[in-house]
């Protein structure tokens, strides 16, 4: 017996997850990034919020160290240039920033998420919001550096397949882009960046 693509519904019936893509609400302080996980790459939103407080960073989602390290780190980055941002001072010193990553009961962890942490919390404070046909990934440096990260193929063949059309990577893993396979590669298109002002030309809306 033959199955092919069109008979794999009838055997298996409805998708028992729906896509995170269909999460996006194209609100301020949201953007899809792009994680590596032992089964393969999936895409993750992160999430941020402001309330009223002292400057307080919360952070849920059930995240590991090294990702709330990254957290901490693209909130410390955001605040040094809160000038260039146009984000008043005040704002900053009378509100707490809630970031959270939806999926609550599977760990999260590693740096990778640092550029799409930035993207979201620079779309909360400044109200543009985030292209919703992009995902991201990347470290960040305090100098706003974006610095390379594993798992790239793994990564950018989950965009392609949750309907990503654009995926922004550290120019630095470029040398990873022929091992991504072609199907993929055919359906996205790359940008990459040196530094987080790239992240926001190429993925904040007009």
């Amino acid at each position: 017996m033959h199955v092919g693509a069109a008979d794999v519904a009838t055997i298996l019936g409805a998708r028992k997850f729906e896509s995170e893509v269909a999460m996006s609400t194209g609100i301020p302080g949201v953007a899809t990034g792009l994680a590596w996980t032992p089964v393969g790459g999936d895409i993750l939103f992160v999430e941020a919020a402001r309330t009223p407080g002292n400057g307080k960073l919360i952070l849920t989602g059930q995240l590991g160290d090294v990702m709330k390290e990254s957290a901490q780190a693209a909130l410390s980055l955001v605040k040094s240039r809160a000038d260039s941002l146009g984000i008043a001072a005040e704002l900053l010193d009378k509100s707490d920033i809630h970031v959270h990553v939806p999926a609550g009961a599977t760990p999260k962890d590693g740096p990778s998420a640092g550029v799409a942490m930035y993207m979201a919390l620079t779309s909360l404070l400044t109200g543009k919001t985030v292209r919703s046909d992009t995902a991201m990934t990347g470290e960040i440096s305090l100098r706003g550096l974006v610095l390379p990260v594993g798992g790239i193929k793994e990564k950018v063949v989950a965009a392609a397949g949750a309907g990503i059309t654009r995926v922004m990577l550290p120019a630095r893993n470029r040398r990873d882009y022929d091992d991504i396979p072609a199907n993929a590669r055919d359906k996205l298109e790359f940008i990459w960046l040196e530094k987080v002002e790239d992240a926001m030309r190429e993925g904040l809306d007009p």
